[in-house]
């Protein structure tokens, strides 16, 4: 049970960090103009992202244009294209397999150990895609910041933090919290077993695990009877009933004898 919510939860998760993956990629709040030194008032904000460029004027206009060239771009602008292209397809191929592995779903029933493995590829095709998204994102707040510092830019050239990169950041991050938690609820489900039964420790049951049937008895279980120990000496001192001795009659008989002549003070 506790697998399934933790499958659940990282399936859910990642599906979120594939969305957030999603519209950071499209949108172009990558960068945004700063407002700073000569131009602090201004009525034009300029927006790069990956894709596109955007003008936002004080009079409500908004304006993009598209990258005419891709080789005509930068090698790092074609590098954060790349990666995050390619940790959406990865992304939805974990969606994917994650849905086919799960528990929870009636797909590849009857084999619980390729169902886990195939959930637990689901988890490492998330945490692959977190992690090619964080780096684009990281690299371009690294540039961003380091660019914005230099005092031989002009105020007009320098951006600042974007809100895709934030977005960014906490999709990569919830992607890779997805996917850890797919492969420990596959670890789980594997090492647990689901057809064995773990009994308490120091208390193991005996290898039938049957109880005998009533006015059984063993050839092991002694019963002795100390006043007719007392009384006779020529009694018999020891009464044995196996489990081959056949007549029900003769066990109740038995018990009504031994029932009669039992004395406590006997083991005293």
């Amino acid at each position: 049970m506790a697998s399934m919510a933790l499958e659940l939860m990282g399936f859910f998760l990642g599906l979120l960090g594939m969305l957030g993956t999603m519209v950071a990629t499209v949108l172009p709040y990558w960068q945004i103009s700063a407002h700073i030194g000569s131009n602090i008032v201004t009525a034009v904000a300029n927006m790069r992202g990956l894709w596109m460029e955007c003008v936002y004027q004080s009079t409500g206009a908004f304006q993009c244009e598209t990258y005419n060239s891709m080789l005509a771009l930068s090698s790092d602008l074609q590098a954060s294209r790349a990666l995050m292209v390619i940790s959406l397809v990865l992304s939805v191929l974990a969606v994917a397999m994650a849905a086919l592995g799960m528990q929870c779903t009636l797909c590849l029933e009857g084999s619980g150990a390729t169902k886990s493995r195939v959930a637990g590829a689901g988890g490492g095709l998330f945490l692959a895609a977190g992690f090619l998204a964080i780096i684009p994102v990281s690299w371009t707040t690294h540039e961003v910041v380091q660019t914005f510092y230099q005092p031989n830019i002009p105020s007009s050239m320098k951006f600042e933090l974007g809100e895709c990169l934030f977005v960014g950041l906490a999709s990569a991050l919830v992607s890779m919290l997805g996917g850890g938690m797919l492969c420990v609820s596959c670890c789980e489900e594997r090492g647990g077993g689901r057809g064995g039964r773990r009994h308490g420790g120091g208390y193991p049951y005996p290898a039938g695990g049957g109880v005998p049937a009533a006015g059984v008895r063993t050839a092991s279980q002694v019963y002795r009877n100390p006043t007719l120990q007392a009384g006779d000496m020529s009694a018999p001192q020891t009464q044995v009933r196996s489990a081959s001795d056949g007549s029900h009659s003769s066990a109740l008989r038995a018990k009504k004898h031994m029932a009669a002549g039992y004395d406590l003070t006997g083991y005293v």
